[in-house]
């Protein structure tokens, strides 16, 4: 897989690992790296299939793969332990890697995640790929800013959006890894495992998630044993992207804080 190591390089550096949705490209972090490169050896990677990392994904792909996967990069790098932050399905990996792989993930960041598929979410879902399939890849990137980002915001970024349309289009995945991938996807569910995935983990939700409703990661929170939930009011599905500094602000207060006590926090 294409990866790149950015930020601290120093031994005592931890090492933080970020894994993107369902688009798979380590550039979806680029609002982040700055403010944890100060602090982290920082690990971004394109996943299998996409971006940079390419490859046909097989039929009978698992979450467990896309996990094992990550494993093995960690392995090839010399990496014994570190934190891992994922957004939706690269959250939904975490959760895999700290179930199976659990003395590689010392902090567990869940974005956007649940425990198993919502209804909405599906809906959601069964929209993109209806339009993926009959009506091809250019209408579905098209639509994708609909269920990432708030109006208001889609509203000021009209010329954004255009390039990026253009540039996702040009750098699809290819419709089988996707429809593959997001099977995957869709298909998980982690609660009969939830009770024994104790890696200390935050479950970081927006209220105006179209996608993926916050109750989900309130419930993920919740049935962890060492949950813990962080709530912003604003930003959309990909609110990462669409308020960043905060986004940051309270990622980083959880990652370098030493108590583990179980908390609620709302911003």
């Amino acid at each position: 897989m294409y990866f790149e190591i950015l930020g601290k390089d120093t031994p005592l550096a931890p090492t933080l690992v970020l894994s993107a949705g369902l688009g798979g490209a380590g550039s979806f972090w680029q609002p982040q790296i700055d403010a944890l490169s100060q602090h982290f050896q920082v690990v971004v990677y394109d996943h299998f299939g996409t971006a940079s990392s390419k490859g046909r994904v097989p039929e009978g792909y698992s979450m467990a793969d896309m996990a094992d996967e990550v494993a093995q990069l960690l392995r090839s790098l010399s990496i014994e332990r570190c934190y891992f932050v994922g957004h939706a399905l690269g959250g939904m990996i975490g959760l895999q890697l700290a179930l199976t792989h659990p003395q590689l993930v010392g902090k567990l960041v869940v974005v956007n995640g649940w425990t198993t598929l919502d209804s909405q979410t599906r809906r959601c879902f069964n929209v993109r790929q209806d339009l993926l399939l009959n009506s091809g890849v250019e209408a579905y990137v098209r639509a994708q800013p609909l269920f990432l980002f708030p109006a208001d915001w889609l509203s000021q970024h009209d010329v954004l959006l255009d390039d990026e349309l253009r540039h996702q289009t040009a750098h699809f995945q290819g419709t089988e890894n996707l429809l593959r991938r997001l099977n995957v996807l869709m298909n998980t569910d982690f609660r009969p495992y939830l009770a024994d995935i104790t890696t200390p983990t935050l479950a970081l939700c927006s209220r105006d998630d179209l996608l993926v409703p916050y109750h989900c990661s309130h419930q993920l929170a919740a049935s962890l044993p060492n949950g813990e939930l962080a709530e912003m009011a604003y930003g959309g599905h990909a609110m990462s992207v669409t308020d960043a500094d905060n986004f940051n602000r309270i990622l980083l207060d959880w990652l370098l804080k030493t108590q583990n006590a179980k908390t609620s926090l709302v911003h």
